[in-house]
């Protein structure tokens, strides 16, 4: 019997079934498909290729001899089936987020784009481009290494560049400024736009409303200093973030310049001009207090916003980034773009994948919507 081959289908079984189905218990196999199912959802063609090299290597030695085995070939067959469906629904994305801008912002607004297959299918790990500078580790307060950031921009170092902003994810208590939406970070920067990854502190040592003062810092040094690496002056500030840096950027939107939030900097202009939330939890914080929650803080004045939320996130229902959604649409006068990602699950930006390049061309297609509306006015 063929113990490796076997053990390589029922793997790729499993990985099958943690990709289409949302798993929340009991908490070891949770953990254990949380982690797997938020790589391989986003890179199915990686188990693909495994699974084709291990049968035909399975094969090529005359494994393949015993009932056994061929019932593991069998499997193999299943789970690459899934595999592709799991793709397809990756593959959704683009059509899903071009419908989507185009309810919220008008027809047309969504643009038709070829994806970067050699990336996605070849390189899905390598997030760096050859066009793009990190400067790593500036300091924009005095929190030691939870208060550094880094830059990302053009080698060519182009004027007049827009600013994006983005805050890590983990929970509040964990997570750092390199890991997530570098596909996102790469990409606008390879553009000339101005990219901002930044660390802020965490819990338990920190809580409310340290984190949202950080995010109002990393907002203020920005304004102070992109300039330096080429932004526009009173450049365009787009704020993002992934789950919870997600809520940190809807805290920091719907709070302008709210002194109690920028002690000993209160005259620093913290607006912002858009917001991105990947994934975002957007509800109170740990306490509680109503007043934590971005529903509670909606405003008439509120910023462009683009929610994007997969359909079978484990961690946050949709109903949860739903409820902001309709609290801006009663209130605000800008648009809110919500979409709902078919398939994906939690924490979706980490690679280049077919369902996060399509959320960056929607991310691009906002951004020059806003921007242009910007420019008019």
């Amino acid at each position: 019997m063929a113990v490796g081959y076997l053990v390589t289908a029922v793997m790729a079984a499993l990985i099958v079934v943690f990709c289409l189905v949302r798993i929340r218990g009991p908490k070891p196999l949770f953990f254990f498909s949380y982690r797997l199912g938020l790589v391989f959802n986003e890179m199915p063609f990686v188990v693909l290729y495994a699974l084709a090299a291990s049968t035909a290597l399975a094969f090529a030695e005359g494994d393949i001899a015993t009932g056994a085995d061929r019932a593991a070939v069998g499997l193999a067959f299943a789970s690459a089936a899934g595999l592709v469906v799991v793709a397809r629904r990756g593959m959704r994305t683009a059509s899903v987020v071009r419908l989507a801008l185009d309810e919220a912002l008008g027809a047309g607004t969504g643009t038709r784009r070829r994806p970067p297959l050699a990336r996605i299918l070849l390189r899905p790990f390598f997030r760096r481009r050859g066009d793009v500078r990190r400067v790593g580790n500036l300091r924009y307060g005095d929190g030691g290494r939870r208060n550094l950031l880094d830059v990302y921009h053009h080698r060519s170092r182009p004027q007049g560049g827009p600013v994006l902003i983005h805050f890590h994810g983990g929970h509040y208590d964990r997570g750092r400024k390199n890991t997530q939406s570098l596909p996102l970070l790469h990409r606008l920067a390879s553009q000339g736009w101005i990219c901002i990854s930044a660390n802020y502190r965490l819990r338990p040592g920190f809580s409310h409303p340290t984190h949202l003062i950080d995010a109002k810092k990393v907002i203020a040094w920005a304004r102070e200093h992109a300039e330096e690496y080429g932004a526009a002056p009173g450049a365009a500030v787009f704020v993002s973030g992934s789950s919870a840096g997600g809520h940190m950027a809807a805290l920091a939107a719907l709070t302008p310049d709210e002194p109690s939030y920028q002690p000993g900097f209160e005259e620093a202009d913290t607006s912002v001009t858009a917001v991105i939330v990947l994934n975002g939890y957007l509800g109170a914080y740990f306490d509680g207090d109503p007043a934590t929650s971005p529903v509670n803080l909606v405003r008439a004045d509120a910023p462009p916003f683009l929610i994007a939320h997969g359909d079978l996130d484990e961690l946050v229902e949709t109903e949860n980034p739903k409820a902001l959604v309709a609290a801006l649409r009663s209130v605000s006068t800008s648009p809110v773009v919500y979409v709902e990602l078919p398939g994906a699950h939690h924490a979706f930006d980490l690679f280049h994948s077919f369902r996060f390049e399509a959320l960056i061309d929607g991310i691009e297609d906002f951004a020059t919507w806003v921007r242009a509306g910007r420019k008019s006015l």
